[in-house]
């Protein structure tokens, strides 16, 4: 295994970090203890969860992943082997507090609190705020409309003072992002830096071939300012492994499972540039996963990669991308696909 410090901590994370949100849904506990314990045997130490897990995200299901994260820790005894990650709700959801303004110091107590019930821990190492409160473009959008008469969010200080209690308490170590815009992740820094609050030490955004975004404008600024990149989605929601070529919908794949649940990836535009880089991946006798991973991986400003599967095969083809070296070749492969198709799912 390889691995990169988080943010300008001490603190040295799996390069290949372990997704969870199919556990409790897709994946029972059984399956899931199964994931956790070759993911360890195979050097990794970065988990990373949600309160709002599994997903689809319902009432019913809201939790349930973090449950079963925190039954394996009772059971292997084995908290400290892990870097544990997990985020707070942004607004929206009703049956989450109400579904209104999340990052108050009560809904963020409240949602800790929780948290550490359900993992059975009495500290996080990484706490998380899963999407902006203010209007922005996150979750595909992306050109920023604003609106003068804008609705209530909670400011970006009054968040920091609130985590910053936490962090003081010892129950979070240190704090990220996701789903954030360029100025957000700046203005975090601005503020920690300026008022002495806690320092944001990662922000948790898609980055896949389907989706390259990030390297516009938040690349820049995770490089310069050690907030680095955990990348969500890299293979796309299963598209990028090859599996929903030709139209098709395997069995038991989120595709068949919940149709329109997923619709980011699935356009046109990707299906097209999927074809092109499954011919780069056969050229190269690469797989399509490990070739689309093994790209995430390469990148600078990529703290970590976070992977998930369904079952132990995806799960072992996917770490083993950590043993995959793309050439300048390859590279140059990969970047003219993208330059005919860029980012054909925002």
């Amino acid at each position: 295994m390889k691995f990169k410090k988080l943010g300008n901590t001490d603190l040295e994370v799996s390069l290949i970090c372990i997704g969870t949100m199919t556990w409790g849904k897709q994946n029972n506990q059984t399956e899931a203890f199964e994931q956790m314990d070759y993911a360890i045997g195979q050097g990794i130490n970065f988990f990373d969860t949600a309160e709002m897990y599994a997903v689809p995200c319902t009432e019913e299901t809201f939790g349930k992943t973090e449950t079963i994260i925190g039954n394996w820790f009772k059971e292997r005894s084995n908290r400290k082997k892990v870097i544990l990650a997990t985020k707070v709700s942004g607004p929206g959801l009703p049956w989450i507090r109400g579904g209104g303004l999340q990052y108050t110091k009560e809904n963020i107590s409240a949602a800790l609190e929780g948290s550490l019930k359900r993992l059975q821990t009495d500290y996080i190492d990484l706490y998380q705020l899963h999407w902006p409160e203010r209007d922005t473009n996150y979750f595909g959008k992306l050109g920023y409309k604003h609106q003068d008469k804008e609705k209530e969010w909670n400011s970006i200080k009054s968040i920091l003072n609130v985590l910053k209690q936490f962090v003081d308490q010892g129950k979070v170590r240190y704090i990220g992002l996701s789903n954030e815009s360029a100025w957000g992740l700046s203005k975090f820094l601005e503020l920690s830096k300026l008022q002495d609050l806690p320092r944001v030490m990662s922000v948790q955004n898609p980055y896949n071939l389907l989706n390259r975004t990030y390297e516009v404008g938040l690349a820049e600024i995770s490089i310069r300012e050690q907030s680095g990149l955990l990348a969500y989605s890299p293979l796309a929601s299963g598209v990028l492994t090859g599996k929903y070529r030709n139209d098709q919908k395997p069995k038991g794949s989120r595709l068949q499972l919940f149709g329109d649940y997923f619709p980011r990836y699935f356009n046109n535009l990707s299906l097209l540039a999927v074809e092109e880089y499954f011919k780069v991946a056969k050229k190269n006798k690469i797989s399509l996963a490990q070739l689309s991973l093994a790209f995430v991986n390469k990148q600078p400003f990529v703290t970590s990669n976070i992977i998930g599967a369904t079952t132990m095969k995806q799960l072992k083809e996917d770490i083993e991308s950590i043993n995959i070296e793309l050439s300048s070749e390859i590279i140059d492969e990969i970047n003219l696909v993208h330059k005919n198709n860029p980012n054909p799912a925002p």
